[in-house]
């Protein structure tokens, strides 16, 4: 018993490794002719956002640009850049040995 919960502590430990490593990896999106920025992390959080002046005009206009900026920034070779630093770092197969 007491080795399956070292496994789960091991488990939950490697995880906020993985979790921490993926911060690292950063990527911007952006919409409206660059008017609109957003930076990722690789947790997909949101780091930056930057809005030009000019497109404080017309609401719908932001709105699209920002949910456009957002998929542009978590796109494909945003996927691709995290997959690479996965595979670096062992990928799943680090977690092949915790089952117990």
């Amino acid at each position: 018993m007491f080795n399956k919960l070292k496994h789960i502590k091991d488990m939950k430990k490697q995880g906020k490794q993985m979790q921490n490593e993926l911060a690292t990896i950063v990527n911007e999106g952006s919409a409206a002719w660059g008017k609109v920025k957003i930076v990722v992390n690789g947790n997909r959080e949101i780091c930056d956002v930057t809005i030009d002046q000019s497109m404080m005009e017309d609401k719908t206009k932001l709105e699209e640009a920002v949910k456009e900026a957002f998929k542009d920034a978590t796109g494909m070779k945003f996927q691709m850049k995290l997959a690479k630093k996965m595979q670096e770092m062992g990928g799943l197969d680090m977690l092949k040995n915790m089952g117990g």
